[in-house]
């Protein structure tokens, strides 16, 4: 038997490993008393093409490993970032992993799950011993996939996958002149032209109904969270750069879609059902833009996009309230 090297540090050895990104897959099966059984597993791999073969390997102390050793089929679902609670739940034990989770049928009685990236229905071809480990081997009998973001998982933590182009993004024709350091790889150059060309779309689409982008925001803001004072509305606006007035306000009174109430030193902004509908056509319209950028992105791209920008907003933010907060 080999010996372990004594400075061998098991602990740095798991980290090491957990650089090496994978997908994230629920691995499921039937017992013979007919009951379903999953795990969540990240080392799933693909074999073979011809024939097609996956594997995939489960610890010797892992209680499900007996149901999974004596049968004969499993599934493996190769789980997106919609899923990301299911598989929490199928990491843990001690609850019905299966409580209102809808299954499809599938070529065995082992569990398929829905709504995956891709599945892979399986019979067990091989088991081998890997050190503390077993591997099971599986001929692939049948398989599906989607078009949905693939879940990842990267040291210790849930991930996105991006695609990165193969040959380098140029918005420009030609480099900057040697005397210039401002490049189309600086973020704040990336990030504000992004903005006023989505923003751009969006105005066309607003100015239709001759509203300027700061009743935009306004009508949204109330749309979230309503009955607010003039001083509570700019501190959901002000990272836009514009100040709501009084005058402005009284504007969109006039054309009834802004209700004023209380008393001249205490004001109070509320939408009115006109002001309600009108702020919801252009969310409407709002996500509109958003799908057809989605769809031009890629949607595992698009979801990326929001967690890069969610974490921007996080480490700049100046200190805002949050609009979302419940009351």
């Amino acid at each position: 038997m080999a010996m372990q090297n004594a400075s061998f540090d098991p602990q740095a050895f798991r980290a090491a490993l957990g650089t090496f990104t994978t997908g994230v897959t629920i691995i499921t099966t039937q017992a013979e008393d007919g009951s379903p059984v999953g795990i969540t597993a990240n080392s799933f791999n693909s074999v073979s093409l011809n024939p097609p073969l996956v594997l995939w390997s489960l610890s010797k102390n892992a209680r499900s490993l007996p149901v999974f050793s004596n049968g004969k089929h499993w599934n493996v679902h190769v789980l997106s970032t919609e899923q990301e609670k299911l598989s929490g739940r199928f990491a843990t034990q001690g609850e019905d992993k299966f409580a209102e989770v809808q299954l499809d049928n599938g070529v065995s009685e082992a569990p398929l799950l829905q709504d995956c990236t891709a599945r892979f229905q399986c019979r067990t071809a091989f088991q081998y011993e890997g050190g503390d480990h077993v591997i099971f081997v599986g001929e692939v009998l049948a398989f599906d996939h989607s078009d949905r973001a693939p879940l990842a998982f990267q040291s210790g933590q849930y991930a996105l996958a991006t695609r990165k182009p193969r040959s380098e993004l140029r918005l420009a024709t030609t480099p900057p002149p040697p005397e210039c350091s401002y490049t189309e790889d600086l973020l704040g150059y990336l990030l504000g032209r992004g903005h006023y060309q989505v923003l751009n779309t969006l105005r066309r689409m607003v100015s239709n109904q001759q509203l300027d982008e700061q009743a935009f925001f306004i009508l949204s803001v109330l749309c979230i969270r309503d009955n607010l004072s003039l001083e509570e509305i700019n501190t959901f606006v002000s990272y836009t750069g514009h100040e709501v007035t009084l005058a402005g306000m009284r504007f969109l009174e006039r054309q009834h879609l802004v209700a004023i109430e209380g008393d001249a030193d205490q004001l109070r902004f509320v939408l009115t059902a006109n002001g309600r509908e009108l702020s919801l056509q252009q969310l409407a319209l709002a996500k509109v833009v958003e799908e057809e950028l989605s769809a031009k992105l890629g949607s595992a791209d698009a979801q990326a996009l929001k967690v890069l920008l969610k974490r921007l907003i996080v480490v700049s933010d100046p200190g805002l309230p949050d609009l979302w907060a419940p009351r």
